[in-house]
């Protein structure tokens, strides 16, 4: 298992834990997911929602990861099974794409971006 590999393995556990604390550092201060939905979250606004249960993972589960590097930016694709709920509402346990971008800041790989596609069928 290469170094981000390992790194989003981790950041996942943080989220599914619901521990922002240790989710924190994985993301760059000026991160931003794209939902399924097609919402655009901030580091803040993103973290806050998974701390107070707004998002809550109950499983994000990682195919396999794929890697391209360029330096200090790197590229991430996975597919993976995930069951979330948002502000109350359940999504049913279903596949989903994910792809990250990465940069190496003060020698520390962060998620930039980070985009997740949902699988229908």
């Amino acid at each position: 298992m290469n170094d981000l590999e390992a790194i989003e393995r981790d950041r996942l556990r943080a989220l599914v834990d619901a521990d922002v604390d240790r989710a924190a550092p994985f993301h760059a201060d000026d991160f931003q997911l794209v939902t399924p939905a097609g919402r655009v979250l901030s580091k803040q606004e993103y973290l806050e929602a998974v701390r107070s249960g707004d998002i809550d993972y109950a499983l994000w589960e990682a195919g396999e990861i794929v890697v391209r590097s360029y330096g200090d930016v790197a590229v991430i694709r996975y597919p993976a099974e995930i069951a979330f709920t948002v502000d109350g509402a359940p999504t049913p346990r279903g596949r989903s794409w994910h792809i990250d971008l990465y940069e190496r800041r003060g020698g520390t790989w962060q998620v930039v971006w980070s985009q997740a596609t949902r699988v229908q069928g």
